[in-house]
């Protein structure tokens, strides 16, 4: 006889960016009494608001979100961090008969989330760094190589230019070796998840990612960078935080034209898209649907919901 208490349900909204997780997100909330964890590594930090396209009130629909706001943007915050207040979350919502519904573009924190990865902290070496400094990207990228081959592999062309990246994944090796995968960290699982992916045709997605971008600058996305570096937010920092605040700093420094920005951005929001599929698509789990597909996914979370 199994008397083994069964792991508490949750949902999990995951897709590329642009594709319609948020409002799918809250029609499910509002059809089975949920609340939504938001699993977005930039809508985390307070400020960035127009450019990493927060949810408004009104589209909230009175449904209860969690993990957005809740970090000055000058910090660095981890995927370590978010598991630890998500889980605070979830165990809250849980306790209170809601049902969590995490929803984002992020892979890496809804799998660590999901899957119970444990992270090593590390915390900063200064005198490694002091030593690092003084080096030139391509003797970063070639001490990088060296330690850990696998993580080299992984940055895209921006991150391969950002000394500071680099850095911290030479500081990440240096003293574990290698950075660890989810596999090797995975403990036992803590939640019984149903996950449900948007996803749209190549042409489509385009088109809502340059749609989005250019109603994004009509809503002042320009001047929301310009008041976060009034605000000390450094032009370094928005480099880091990438995509939208990247670019558009770039375009405030002088170094892009209005046009190149709209063009460069563009691309790199698709780029961006296509790395999240590949994440997701890696993960078997996921029950793809369009987005028009609101009656059919409710009906198969309702089912997922209703069995013991």
């Amino acid at each position: 006889m199994n008397t083994k208490t069964p792991l508490p349900k949750i949902l999990i909204v995951c897709g590329p960016t642009a594709v319609g997780k948020s409002d799918l997100a809250v029609e499910l909330a509002l059809t089975f009494n949920g609340e939504i964890v938001s699993a977005d590594s930039r809508q985390v930090y307070i400020g960035l608001n127009i450019g990493t396209g927060k949810i408004t009130l009104p589209e909230m629909k009175g449904v209860p979100h969690h993990l957005i706001d809740i970090t000055d943007p000058k910090k660095r915050f981890s995927v370590a961090e978010y598991v630890t207040q998500a889980e605070v979350v979830i165990q809250d919502m849980l306790k209170r008969g809601k049902l969590p519904i995490i929803c984002g573009g992020t892979g890496f924190y809804i799998q660590a989330l999901v899957d119970g990865a444990l992270f090593p902290e590390v915390p900063p070496n200064e005198t490694l760094r002091e030593e690092l400094e003084s080096l030139t990207l391509q003797e970063l990228t070639k001490r990088l190589k060296q330690l850990d081959p696998k993580r080299i592999k992984t940055f895209n062309a921006d991150d391969s230019k950002n000394p500071r990246r680099l850095i911290r994944a030479i500081e990440i090796a240096t003293q574990l070796g290698s950075a660890p995968s989810l596999s090797e960290l995975s403990v036992e699982p803590t939640y019984n998840p149903f996950f449900i992916g948007l996803n749209v045709d190549t042409d489509t997605i385009k088109e809502k990612i340059h749609t989005r971008l250019l109603k994004r600058l009509d809503a002042g996305m320009i001047q929301e960078v310009e008041q976060l570096h009034a605000q000390d937010l450094s032009y370094e920092r928005m480099d880091e935080l990438g995509l939208e605040y990247r670019y558009v700093a770039r375009l405030l420094q002088k170094q892009l034209t209005m046009e190149e920005m709209i063009v460069r951005l563009n691309m790199e929001i698709w780029h961006y898209a296509k790395r999240q599929m590949t994440w997701f698509k890696r993960n078997k789990r996921i029950q793809w649907f369009a987005p028009t597909d609101t009656e059919k996914i409710i009906e198969k979370a309702g089912s997922f919901l209703s069995k013991n």
